[in-house]
């Protein structure tokens, strides 16, 4: 292949996640501590890719600012192709809405909700009039129709797991984010949630970012970014 036509294929897939030179810097004490220092990224619609690096290179302090949650001190994110420099927290949030899921490590479901509430939650800060069917169906998706009344204090990791998957899915996003969603799961649990999150994944069709330490999680991507010492090495 030419590299005009190489130009003219890269110039016609569209990228949802874009980062332009983006460095993210914190005080710390009377010094100032860089944890990403220029980073250029993009990810096209549809793509699944995995965020990898040591301990501390940057990989959750990346994942956040793509997904603006967080704001990089300097550099552009741009995401479903929206530049967020110019939005304060809200207009981000809002932009967010519909858009973007989240899956954690941390599951970080609310205790007081039970499963199914816990689930309709993105449908109706979506505005989605049909959020109780809606997180009723993901919860059936992901093996736990049983559980619509339980707490999380109910229910194994594995299942808090399911629900935050279920979750992130239900508000039907087109880029999901997910920031080392087997990180407190012993290997079996862990490799199950993978099966589920990538098939969810395939018949949803949704952009797939995420940060992960597990080979074999990163393997099931279509790119591995990785970073090191807060740059973009590969």
């Amino acid at each position: 292949m030419s590299e005009g036509s190489r130009s003219s294929m890269e110039a016609s897939v569209r990228s949802v996640v874009e980062a332009r030179g983006v460095s993210k810097k914190i005080s710390s004490g009377a010094a100032q501590l860089t944890i990403l220092d220029g980073v250029d990224l993009r990810i096209a619609e549809g793509e699944r890719v995995a965020i990898v690096g040591s301990s501390g290179s940057g990989k959750t302090t990346l994942l956040s600012l793509l997904a603006g949650l967080d704001r990089p001190s300097s550099g552009e994110i741009l995401l479903d192709g929206q530049s967020l420099t110019p939005l304060n927290e809200d207009a981000r949030a809002s932009l967010r809405a519909g858009r973007v899921g989240f899956v954690f490590q941390s599951f970080q479901l609310l205790g007081g909700f039970t499963a199914h509430e816990n689930v309709m939650l993105p449908a109706e800060l979506a505005g989605l009039k049909d959020a109780p069917a809606r997180a009723k169906a993901a919860l059936e998706r992901v093996g736990l129709g049983a559980r619509l009344t339980h707490y999380p204090y109910q229910l194994s990791g594995g299942e808090q797991q399911r629900v935050a998957i279920a979750r992130a899915y239900s508000g039907q996003p087109r880029i999901l984010f997910a920031d080392e969603p087997t990180g407190n799961l012993d290997s079996e649990t862990g490799e199950r949630i993978i099966e589920l999150l990538f098939e969810l994944n395939r018949v949803s069709g949704t952009t797939l970012v995420l940060v992960t330490h597990d080979a074999s999680l990163a393997g099931r991507c279509d790119r591995q970014l990785k970073l090191s010492g807060g740059r973009m090495v590969s």
